[in-house]
């Protein structure tokens, strides 16, 4: 069991409207690729040729920044909002589809972009099959 598990199993209004797996797996995913895409940009700061990773410290912001939106919004569960979900999901789905590409690009110089990579790859399929099951 998970934080996220236990909020989304005690919440008054949690409805069966998706399952809860698969909206946990998202959460969580979202959550792990902020932290990752964050430490990356970080770790692109302190390679010597920074200025060669400026697109993917960018990238890894934005991702950074959108995922760790998505996962507050995903984990509101009072009221109706799945317009506005599929919306952030969409959006985060093509984000770390975008920055996993532009790490893997580096992945082989720089374990911190492979690491971060994968995270968005994870990420990315997290949030495709919480669209699927909205669907």
């Amino acid at each position: 069991m998970t934080i996220t598990t236990d909020m989304l199993a005690t919440h008054p209004a949690a409805s069966a409207d998706v399952d809860q797996d698969v909206l946990t797996r998202c959460i969580e995913a979202c959550i792990d690729c902020a932290q990752a895409c964050g430490m990356c940009a970080d770790a692109c700061l302190a390679e010597e040729m920074v200025a060669d990773l400026r697109s993917c410290i960018r990238t890894d912001l934005d991702c950074a920044d959108i995922c760790a939106t998505t996962a507050r919004v995903v984990s509101r569960r009072t009221g109706s909002g799945a317009d506005m979900i599929k919306a952030m999901v969409t959006a985060c789905a093509a984000a770390c589809k975008s920055c996993g590409d532009e790490c893997a690009g580096h992945a082989s110089m720089h374990e911190h972009c492979k690491v971060c990579a994968d995270a968005c790859r994870r990420c990315e399929q997290a949030c495709n099959e919480l669209l699927a099951a909205m669907n």
